[in-house]
């Protein structure tokens, strides 16, 4: 079965709605299981519980068949995505326009030409869609 992670801010975003609507379109059109993840920043000091996420998610788009809702605390939003992805074993990341950017400004620390994409396939083996909000 397809594995889908969507990772998305708390409270939900013009753009993590945008992100959202299109991992439950994937997954309802592949009949995938969608993690639905939020990373919950030490720093920011909120504690938002997973009860709240699949609440404002099913706000806006009703029960979600085979959803799991996810919530770590973390320092870096990015490498808790990194873990999330590598842990559930995805077969797709969809990330919006704004998460694209901030990996690529984290992985030029690391590499000469960062392709988010490509950097994504080869550690991870999934396939990347980024959402851009219109």
């Amino acid at each position: 079965m397809t594995r889908i992670v969507v990772p998305v801010r708390y409270p939900l975003t013009k753009h993590s709605r945008a992100t959202l609507e299109e991992a439950v379109r994937i997954a309802r059109e592949r009949d995938a299981e969608l993690t639905i993840l939020h990373v919950d920043l030490y720093q920011s000091n909120h504690s938002v519980t997973r009860t709240e996420l699949k609440r404002a998610v099913e706000r806006e788009f009703g029960p979600l068949v085979r959803a799991r809702y996810v919530v770590h605390r973390g320092f870096l939003v990015e490498e808790t995505i990194l873990e999330e992805v590598a842990a559930e074993q995805a077969d797709i990341v969809v990330i919006g326009s704004k998460q694209a950017s901030r990996w690529r400004r984290m992985l030029r620390r690391f590499l000469d030409d960062p392709d988010i994409d490509s950097y994504l396939r080869e550690k991870l083996d999934c396939t990347v869609i980024t959402v851009r909000p219109e």
